[in-house]
C-alpha cells in the first residue's frame, strides 16, 4: 500500500474539469438547483456567487457529494460522480468554519487525509512541511488549534483540503469569519495560491468584490438557476440582465424607449443609436456610479457624451471616494461614486447644488428590461 502511495504521489496530478448537466435539487416543492448547466474548465478558478438562498452552496455540496440531486449528472473528467460518495471523489474541501480538530497540532490536522490514503510516514513528513510552507505556517506545526488567530486557521483549513494534491478544490466562503482588512489580503494570497497549485477550483460567496477580484470566471446564480457565466470583466461591464446588473456593483437602472428607427433615449437623451441586437424596445440603461463624471466645462462633445443635467440630493464622504445621489428627474436619480483627492472639487458638493454629469458614450450598458431571474 506505501509503494501505491509514494507513486500515486511522485507528482502533481493535472486537474480535472467539472462539467454538470441538467442538475437539479428540490426539497419539498422548492426547487434549491433547476436543471443547471455548467462546465468547469481544468485548472480554472471559478467562483459560484449569488444570495442567499440562491443555490450557490447548494450546488457546491452536490460537486463534493454531500447531497444527492434529483436529476442531472456530474463529470470529473470523464467519470460520472452521481453516485460515488463523498470519501472517493479525492476533492479537497475548505469548510466555512474550517472543521478542524482541535485535539490535533497544525502537523496532525494537515497530516490527517494523508494518514487516511495511508500514506508513509517520511512522506507525510515531508508533505505537511511542504503544504504549511506554502501557506506560510513552517514554525507553527506544533501549535494547537485554539492559540492560532482566524486567519492562521484558515491558512491550516487550507493547507489539509490541498496537502494530497487533489485534481479539485471545493471552498465554501472560506473567507467569511476573517474582518475586512485581512479578508482582502487573504483573497490575494489565494488567489496567489491557486495560480500555484493550479488544481481546479469552485469557490462559493455571497461577496461581489471578492468574486471580482479572485476568478478566472464567475457564475451568477439566483434562485436555483444561472443568471451568467463568464470572467468579471465582461459580468461587470456586460451584465445579461437586471439581476446581475443589479447585484454585481453598483448601478442605477434608468428605463428607456426606442423610437421607429430603433434608438434609445430616456425621456429625451438620445442614448443610443447603434443597437441592432436589442429586440424590442424593453430595455434599461445601467449606470455604474464611478463611470459618471461631473461637467465643469459646458461645451461639451454630445457625440461622445451624455449630458444629464440635475440637483444634487445626498452626499456621503466615505474616505478615499465619495458618494453622491443627483436627481435628473420627478422620477428618477442617478448616484455616482468619485475620488476625493485634494485636487478633486466635488468632495465640496452640497444638497442643492446644480450639477451636470457626463457619461461616455462608450460606456453605455444596455439590457433586456424584462427578466425571470
Amino acid at each position: 500500500m506505501a509503494s501505491h502511495s509514494d507513486n500515486q504521489s511522485a507528482e502533481t496530478p493535472t486537474a480535472l474539469p467539472i462539467r454538470i448537466q441538467g442538475l437539479t435539487k428540490k426539497f419539498g416543492q422548492f426547487y434549491a438547483l433547476d436543471s443547471v448547466d455548467l462546465e468547469v474548465h481544468s485548472g480554472e478558478f471559478l467562483t459560484l456567487l449569488g444570495p442567499s438562498g440562491s443555490g450557490k452552496t447548494t450546488l457546491l455540496m452536490a460537486i463534493a457529494g454531500f447531497n444527492r440531486p434529483d436529476a442531472g449528472s456530474i463529470r470529473f473528467g470523464e467519470a460520472e460522480m452521481i453516485l460515488t460518495p463523498p470519501h472517493r471523489r479525492n476533492v479537497g474541501m475548505v469548510f466555512q468554519s474550517y472543521a478542524l480538530f482541535p485535539h490535533m497540532s497544525v502537523a496532525e490536522n494537515v497530516a490527517f487525509p494523508l494518514k487516511l490514503r495511508q500514506v508513509n510516514a517520511t512522506e507525510i513528513t515531508d508533505r505537511v512541511a511542504e503544504a504549511l510552507a506554502t501557506v506560510q505556517l513552517s514554525d507553527l506545526g506544533d501549535r494547537s488549534i485554539d492559540q492560532l488567530s482566524g486567519g492562521q486557521r484558515q491558512r491550516v483549513a487550507l493547507a489539509r483540503a490541498f496537502v494530497f494534491r487533489p485534481r479539485i478544490l471545493l471552498m465554501d466562503e472560506p473567507l467569511s469569519a476573517l474582518d475586512k482588512k485581512l479578508r482582502e489580503q487573504m483573497q490575494i494570497e489565494l488567489k496567489h495560491l491557486h495560480q500555484k497549485l493550479g488544481v481546479t477550483t469552485v469557490y462559493v460567496t455571497h461577496d461581489q468584490r471578492e468574486a471580482l477580484t479572485m476568478s478566472d470566471r464567475i457564475a451568477v446564480i439566483n434562485q436555483g438557476r444561472l443568471a451568467q457565466v463568464d470572467t468579471p470583466h465582461v459580468i461587470y461591464n456586460q451584465p445579461a440582465n437586471p439581476f446581475v446588473a443589479d447585484f454585481i456593483g453598483e448601478s442605477t437602472m434608468l428605463p428607456l424607449t426606442r423610437d421607429d428607427s430603433g434608438r434609445f433615449f430616456f425621456e429625451s437623451h438620445l442614448i443610443s443609436a447603434d443597437e441592432p441586437e436589442k429586440a424590442g424596445s424593453d430595455c434599461s440603461l445601467v449606470i455604474r456610479p464611478e463611470r459618471l463624471f461631473v461637467i465643469k466645462d459646458q461645451a461639451v462633445d454630445t457625440e461622445q457624451t451624455i449630458v444629464f443635467p440635475g440637483v444634487v440630493r445626498d452626499f456621503v464622504f466615505q474616505g478615499d471616494t465619495a458618494f453622491a445621489v443627483t436627481s435628473i428627474s420627478d422620477k428618477h436619480d442617478l448616484a455616482f461614486r468619485f475620488g476625493t483627492d485634494a485636487s478633486s472639487s466635488e468632495h465640496s458638493m452640497q444638497p442643492g447644488d446644480q450639477v451636470s454629469l457626463g457619461l461616455n458614450r462608450a460606456d453605455v450598458i444596455i439590457i433586456p428590461r424584462a427578466t425571470d431571474l
